[in-house]
Parts: structure tokens; C-alpha cells; sequence
């Protein structure tokens, strides 16, 4: 049985009246430290029949507006320097609506925020930090450029 709280937390029409905005509305992707990150895209590929390229593998799926999105999965050479400043062997990768207002929210809220957004075709990007020293990767998508 789905718990019902769950179902909710994604549904973009069960937002409560104190809520502004919508924060995070998915998973974006789940990104790991792997001694040998080839290696294991093949493992996966081979034996749980992922679809691996270069980056990992990315699951497509449609959203409540039945507009196509993605998750991805990555993993990264052991010795990455993109999941610092933390120590963590892994950074997942959150879905946003509007990231700029995020970031004045969290901003607001004392959140350590970690460099500056950037933009790309595929969507913009921002860095925080939780406070376990886990990077959270922000991502407002532009699922059409995938």
C-alpha cells in the first residue's frame, strides 16, 4: 500500500496554502563515487540492462503534466573533485521549479549556498550544503534539451 503522505509530496496539486512554491519536485539524479566508474556502467549494463554512455545512465519518465523528464545516474572517479567541499562519496541532484527563488529562500533560511548559478542548455544549477556536509546539487531542467 503507497503511503499517502508520500503520493503527496510530489503531487503539485496537494500544495498546502502555507506553502509560496514548490522546492524540490523530484530526483534528478544520484551521482557516487566508484573506484573504476566504467567498470560499473558496464556491471550495470550488463546485468540490470541500464543504458549506460558516458555520464552514466538516464532513466526517462513523464511527470503529473505528462511532460517527459529524467533522473540520472553517475558514477564518478574516485578521486572527483565535484562533489567539494564535502568529504562524501556522493552528491544527489534535486529537481527545483524556480531555482533563483529558491536560493533566496534558502539564502533567507541560513543555508550554505556554494558558488554561483550556472546555466546551461539542459537547465541551471546551484550548490548547497546540508548539514551533514552532504552537496546537494539544485537543478531547474529544461527536459526538452535532453
Amino acid at each position: 500500500m503507497v503511503d499517502k503522505v508520500n503520493v503527496q509530496f510530489f503531487s503539485k496539486k496537494e500544495l498546502t496554502s502555507n506553502e509560496e512554491f514548490k522546492r524540490v519536485t523530484g530526483i534528478g539524479g544520484i551521482f557516487f563515487k566508484a573506484k573504476n566508474p566504467q567498470e560499473l556502467k558496464d556491471w550495470y549494463k550488463k546485468h540490470l540492462g541500464f543504458h549506460t554512455d558516458d555520464w552514466g545512465c538516464t532513466f526517462w519518465w513523464k511527470d503529473e503534466e505528462n511532460k517527459k523528464s529524467s533522473t540520472q545516474w553517475s558514477p564518478f572517479k574516485k578521486d572527483t573533485t565535484y562533489f567539494s567541499p564535502s568529504k562524501k562519496d556522493h552528491m544527489f541532484n534535486y529537481r527545483v521549479e524556480n531555482l533563483v527563488k529558491l536560493l533566496d529562500e534558502l539564502k533567507k533560511e541560513g543555508v550554505e549556498i556554494i558558488g554561483k548559478i550556472e546555466e546551461y542548455e539542459y537547465g541551471k544549477f546551484a550548490w548547497i550544503l546540508d548539514p551533514e556536509g552532504n552537496k546537494i546539487e539544485l537543478w531547474q531542467p529544461i527536459d526538452a534539451a535532453l
